[in-house]
């Protein structure tokens, strides 16, 4: 039905979806702001994927007399409501189909016609970002509170690249803590009642390890021996270390001489193969 107010007429518009059909709300409403006093009604029907469901809401535009804007990636769902439209002489806007028309004839490429792809974009950005933010947080023990909600827990003794490999398992969507382990240090309650299969363990050649340590002083502009970058103290660390990942029955990789993205794929395989044997 058509109202009117102050000579402007006030209608409907029904934006039709077979996702959530925010965006396509969004244009709704950015198109009805143009017409000052329109005051259009904007009815939202999400989630539409059934061809009887379609004629009933064509049914309910028709008696209200509204106006139609939809987002249908299913060529049938499309064609079903362009004919119901026609039927019954309602306008039909589709404010996706020309856009993606437009980028299949420039790209040569063909869309997946996959009904709510962009959410599941939306959403995997978010659970990426929540990773990051974890990993940040929860970095090198500063809030042992957060090894509980880890999807995993890397431990090793310092510069074994624990931090960069959680933010590299952070883009894998994964929330993963750290902890250093030093022997002077005890060792966290949360992380002994952690089940084994949450905890990852590196190590790293003790020759290298000093090199590292060596690059880390000067980098820091410290001069002289510092007692953390001394063989004896590294094999101290290293055999230590040890100890603790033999005690939690934790999985170890040596992360000598391998590049993060390496350290962290054999990271991936043993958490996806636990997931899928589920342990």
């Amino acid at each position: 039905m058509i109202f009117w107010r102050e000579g402007l007429p006030i209608g409907v518009i029904y934006v039709i979806s077979d996702s959530l059909g925010e965006t396509a709300e969004y244009v709704a409403r950015a198109a009805a702001s143009q017409f000052d006093g329109g005051g259009l009604d904007i009815r939202r029907v999400p989630y539409v994927t059934d061809p009887d469901h379609l004629e009933e809401i064509i049914n309910e535009v028709a008696q209200e007399k509204g106006i139609i804007a939809f987002t249908l990636v299913l060529p049938d769902l499309k064609a079903k409501l362009l004919e119901l439209a026609a039927a019954r002489d309602l306008a039909a806007v589709d404010l996706l189909g020309p856009l993606m028309d437009a980028i299949a004839r420039v790209t040569g490429g063909k869309p997946r016609l996959e009904p709510g792809l962009i959410r599941r974009t939306d959403e995997d950005y978010f659970h990426k970002m929540e990773a990051i933010d974890f990993a940040v947080k929860y970095d090198n023990g500063k809030d042992i509170r957060g090894l509980h909600h880890a999807d995993l827990v890397l431990i090793g003794v310092s510069r074994t690249s624990k931090t960069p490999v959680c933010m590299y398992l952070a883009h894998k969507r994964l929330r993963a803590a750290n902890l250093a382990l030093v022997p002077e240090v005890p060792l966290p309650g949360e992380l002994l009642n952690l089940p084994p299969e949450k905890i990852i363990g590196l190590t790293i050649d003790a020759g290298q390890l000093y090199q590292i340590r060596q690059e880390r002083l000067r980098t820091l502009g410290l001069p002289g021996p510092a007692g953390y970058a001394t063989r004896e103290r590294i094999e101290e660390e290293l055999a230590y270390a040890r100890q603790v990942m033999e005690r939690l029955e934790c999985p170890v990789i040596d992360v000598t001489n391998k590049a993060v993205e390496e350290t962290a794929g054999k990271i991936l395989q043993i958490y996806y193969r636990r997931e899928k044997h589920g342990k």
